[in-house]
Formats: structure tokens, C-alpha cells, sequence
């Protein structure tokens, strides 16, 4: 399918270009440096228009129904023109219900749109979005959730004016789905409608800034964001765009010694942690047990053999592990377990434990695997 998005160049028409190229339609772009011209070449093989340009932050307020409502009367008037029936998707805005003139102006060009529909036949759908967020969402503009991101992963301070004020959110990937399956259903449309896109997120201004913030911490503290909602794990990944590509990397604490090397790379709230063990060949590590926790070795370059040994007893299992046939071997508490480097190389094995490190409560006890009588 061949599809017409007007405002191609915004945060959402960039998105959804994305996507409609990724699944196969044929995009046509139009923004304000494309012409009068190309647009009426568009309209004359385009099987749908997704309608997203229009003025949101003006220098007048007269800007607000130029940009809006009268370009959308531009449109209808090329259409007509065409003698083409073309199916046409509008992004308008929940602040249609209010009376200032962003709104005004977007409710002008609903009105505007569904006579269209209603003396033509040509399928109209509306949209009413909400605040939407995600990647290459402009900041400092009209998106608090950009600004914020950007803010936070550049280190400047946040202006907070009323911490309680509370927002509704939508997702820019579920704005975007939504749109993708309407092109495929409204050339069957037959009655005018105005439709919202979900799932919508409410939090105050003080909530959205804490949640940013604690995942800046994450790059210290190697605790990786706990996703208890869906909207959790949206504004993480929103908020990791935010970055400078010079900054996508950040330090890890490693503690060497002569035997190689040990570091945690991530810690969860409730599912524990990875860490990455390093060894020198001939090097064995371990000879210690646990009551509950419970890990995963994946050796993944060199050679290792990882023994077993359940508490109280004499016998020893041994598992041979390398980064050519990988493998994970569970470790399960009460068993007296090493790991030893029988390769040339140093030993690289990724390592899961149940529970994140706690000094005051470790639950290792160290008993060699070896018995030596």
C-alpha cells in the first residue's frame, strides 16, 4: 500500500515512517520543505493519508488555525480535485474539548474533515492523542517526558512547577501500532468516528521525575530498572535514547587479583544478578555452598570443569564447560561446588545468582569440594 504522511518530519511522522517502510507500504513524505506540487503528485497514486502536520507551539496564536485547520482545508480541497476517493487517518488532540486555540483549531479540523466524509463518503477516521512520549521526541518543546529525559542524562536540573499536576501519557510505539492496523481497515469505514489510542499511563509531574531520575542511578548502583508496569519499561527505553552517543557506555567495577577477575554487571530487585568471572588457567574458584541461593554458570570462551559435591556426602560430580558448546549449569544449594580453569586460556564465564550480594547475610559457606583425608 502507498501511504501519504503530511508532518513526516515530526516526532510521530518520523516514527511511523519507520515503521510503514519496515512492513512493507510504500511512504510518501510531506513537511514543510516539500511543495505544493509534490503533494498534488502524492494525492494522485496514494492509497491513504495519515494526516499528523499541524502547529502545536506557534509565535501567534493566528499560527494555531493556520497550521491546523486551514491546511487541512488545503488538503481536502487537493483531494477533491484529484476526483480520487483516498481513506484519510487524522492525529487531532484531547485538548479539542478545551477552549484555547490549539484546541479550537485541531476541533476546526475535525469538524472540517468529517463533513468532508459525510459529502463524499471518504473515510475519515480520527484520532484524539494524548501526551505522547518515546524516542526522538523533541525536548524543551511540548513533551515533558522528552525534556525530563534529556535533562537527566545530561545532568541539568529539572523545573518542577507543581509536583502533584497530574499528565496522561501515550506511548509513541502504540500510537504508531494503532495507526499501522487502522490503514489496513478504514477504507471500509462508513460512519464517522473519533477514536483514542491506549493504553493511556496518569502520573504527577513529582512521580514521572523520580522514576527518570532513580534510572540514572542505575549506571552506579548496577540495578537495572524493576518493570513493575508497562509503563515502566516504555519510559526506560525512552529515557536510555536520551543519551549522547559518546555517553551509551559507562564503567564497570572490576576486582582483579592474581587468579583473574570478578565483576557484577547487573543487579535486579527480585531476580538477582550477573555478574562475569574471569579466570587464569589452572586457577580454581569456589569450594563454597548455599542454603537457598542458587546460581547458573554459562562458560562462554575457554575451558572449565565446575565439581559437585552435596554436603554430607563423598561423592563428586564433575560437568565439563566451554565457549564452543555452551552450556548452562545450574548450582543448586547444598552442594559444594568449584570451578576450575583446565584450558590454555583465561576462562570466561557468565555467571547468575538468585539473590543480589548481601554482606550481612552472603548464605556461603566455604567447604572444598575436594576431600582430602
Amino acid at each position: 500500500m502507498k501511504v501519504l504522511v503530511t508532518g513526516s518530519n515530526g516526532f510521530i511522522g518520523r516514527n511511523l515512517c519507520v515503521k510503514l517502510s519496515n512492513i512493507g507500504h510504500a511512504v510518501c513524505c510531506f513537511d514543510l520543505d516539500t511543495s505544493i506540487d509534490d503533494l498534488k503528485k502524492h494525492l494522485a497514486s496514494v492509497d491513504c493519508i495519515i494526516h499528523l502536520a499541524g502547529v502545536n507551539r506557534p509565535l501567534s496564536n493566528e499560527e494555531f488555525y493556520d497550521g491546523n485547520t486551514n491546511f487541512t482545508i488545503k488538503l481536502i480541497e487537493l483531494i477533491k480535485d484529484s476526483r480520487r476517493i483516498i481513506p484519510i487517518i487524522f492525529s487531532s488532540s484531547t485538548q479539542a474539548l478545551l477552549n484555547n486555540d490549539y484546541g479550537k483549531s485541531k476541533r476546526m479540523a475535525e469538524e472540517i474533515l468529517l463533513k468532508f466524509m459525510d459529502e463524499t463518503r471518504n473515510p475519515v477516521v480520527v484520532y484524539r492523542l494524548t501526551n505522547v512520549f518515546g524516542k526522538w521526541c523533541r525536548p524543551n518543546y511540548n513533551s515533558v517526558v522528552a525534556t525530563f529525559c534529556y535533562n537527566v542524562t545530561h545532568r541539568l536540573p529539572l523545573d518542577i512547577r507543581d509536583a502533584d499536576y497530574k499528565i496522561n501519557l501515550v506511548y509513541i510505539d502504540d500510537v504508531i501500532e494503532a495507526f499501522s492496523k487502522e490503514i489496513l481497515k478504514i477504507s471500509s469505514s462508513k460512519q464517522n468516528e473519533i477514536k483514542e489510542i491506549g493504553p493511556i499511563f496518569t502520573i504527577s509531574l513529582g512521580q514521572l521525575a523520580e522514576k527518570i531520575i532513580a534510572f540514572s542511578h542505575t549506571r552506579e548502583s548496577y540495578y537495572v530498572p524493576h518493570f513493575d508496569t508497562d509503563f515502566d519499561r516504555k519510559l526506560y527505553a525512552t529515557f536510555l535514547s536520551y543519551y549522547d552517543t559518546d555517553n551509551f557506555a559507562y564503567n564497570l567495577k572490576m576486582n582483579i587479583d592474581q587468579r583473574g577477575s570478578f565483576t557484577e554487571l547487573i543487579k535486579t530487585l527480585k531476580d538477582g544478578q550477573v555478574s562475569v568471572n574471569i579466570s587464569k588457567p589452572g586457577i580454581t574458584k569456589g569450594n563454597h555452598y548455599h542454603h537457598t541461593k542458587n546460581e547458573k554458570f554459562i562458560v562462554v570462551s575457554g575451558e572449565c570443569e565446575i565439581k559437585f559435591r552435596k554436603i554430607g556426602s563423598k561423592e563428586i560430580y564433575t560437568y565439563l564447560a566451554n565457549g564452543v558448546d555452551i552450556k548452562a549449569v545450574d548450582i543448586p544449594p547444598g552442594y559444594t561446588h568449584s570451578i576450575k580453569n583446565v584450558g590454555a586460556t583465561d576462562s570466561v564465564t557468565i555467571m547468575w545468582a538468585s539473590e543480589t550480594f548481601d554482606k550481612e547475610n552472603p548464605d556461603t559457606y566455604f567447604e572444598e569440594v575436594e576431600i582430602h583425608e
